[in-house]
């Protein structure tokens, strides 16, 4: 008992020196409160300020998702954020200044966030984890970060991340030993499902989505491990001494059956969709970006005001790539009708 209460004591301070950290003296960016209207519009969705947290971001979309324990027990959208700024290509991040945005499943914990950040205030995704390890994937200092500016990051302005921060803080303090991230190319649609089919990244995608179809049938975070180089997830071994090791076999495992079925429920409905998207002519789609992209409602910004109203945004600069065409709405090549199962490519000239 006496060795499980020091640890507590030491969680405490270390929790405590993280959160309240070595920050510039009268600078309280990192003890901002939640805003009243975030917290009364939990209140109305049967949530608490210190309940746990979920996050889920979107590259093509450029959106952010801040999920919410409610009094049920499951998971509940509490609000989507536009993301200012990702940097590279739609795809995993490969290698160290590569400029991509990591996509998979990460964990963040209070020593992950960075009161002191050059970006205004910081989540470390974490990346690599363990099937990034696997992969050979290489990379630091992936951020959900304040600015407007990218070189592999989610930069959501200093207000989002303000808020972001706010939000994982006082989960953390509420008693959410850590919470979970889920980076993806983009929603998990049949749709976009049937558009990217082409793309050499579609298997790690679908891998992806097993566990996005496992958070949205149970509405709860799911149990995320990683054999066999790729993810897997509510999964427990049915030999209780074998463990999952991402670059091994995976062992035998049970899913849990009520989940399995749901997630199964699921997958069956959206491949029909996407098989019968294929059968009606849906093009099979590439979208090359220039260096990532920006919600449309900071390209409006662009638009209407120029850099200088985004940068009184942000602590940091307004990154934007080719200016001369970095407005210009998504062009489709080749012109006329394409077989559905050859890829054509979208050009998108966003920031």
């Amino acid at each position: 008992m006496r060795m499980n209460s020091a640890r507590g004591v030491l969680s405490g301070v270390i929790l405590a020196a993280t959160l309240a950290g070595c920050v510039t003296v009268g600078d309280p960016r990192h003890l901002k409160p939640v805003p009243p209207k975030l917290v009364a519009s939990m209140q109305a969705n049967g949530m608490t300020v210190s309940d746990p947290i979920l996050i889920r971001v979107f590259k093509k979309e450029a959106e952010l998702e801040v999920w919410k324990r409610d009094r049920t027990g499951q998971y509940a959208l509490l609000k989507t954020y536009p993301v200012c700024r990702w940097s590279g290509q739609l795809g995993p991040k490969m290698q160290e200044g590569d400029r991509q945005t990591p996509e998979g499943f990460y964990t963040v914990r209070a020593g992950q966030m960075n009161p002191n950040s050059a970006y205004y205030l910081s989540l470390d995704l974490g990346f690599p984890n363990a099937l990034d390890w696997a992969l050979g994937r290489t990379g630091s200092a992936l951020m959900i970060h304040g600015a407007c500016s990218s070189s592999g990051c989610f930069a959501m302005t200093d207000d989002g991340a303000a808020e972001l921060f706010a939000l994982a803080r006082e989960a953390i303090k509420g008693g959410q030993e850590a919470f979970q991230v889920q980076s993806f190319p983009f929603r998990m649609t049949p749709e976009n499902l049937a558009e990217h089919r082409a793309s050499p990244h579609i298997a790690f995608w679908r891998n992806l989505k097993e566990g996005s179809d496992h958070f949205e049938a149970a509405r709860q975070p799911p149990k995320v491990a990683s054999c066999g180089r790729r993810y897997v997830f509510n999964a427990s071994s049915n030999n209780p001494g074998a463990r999952f090791d991402a670059g091994a076999a995976c062992p035998v495992y049970t899913v849990e059956a009520g989940t399995a079925m749901m997630v199964a429920a699921k997958q069956a409905r959206d491949e029909a969709q996407v098989r019968d998207l294929v059968a009606a002519g849906r093009t099979a789609v590439s979208y090359t970006y220039v260096d990532g992209s920006m919600h449309p409602s900071f390209r409006e910004i662009l638009r209407r005001s120029g850099s200088a109203r985004l940068q009184a945004l942000t602590s940091g600069t307004v990154e934007v790539s080719r200016p001369e065409t970095a407005l210009a709405e998504p062009k489709v090549t080749p012109a006329g009708p394409t077989p559905a199962w050859t890829s054509s490519t979208v050009q998108n000239d966003g920031t």
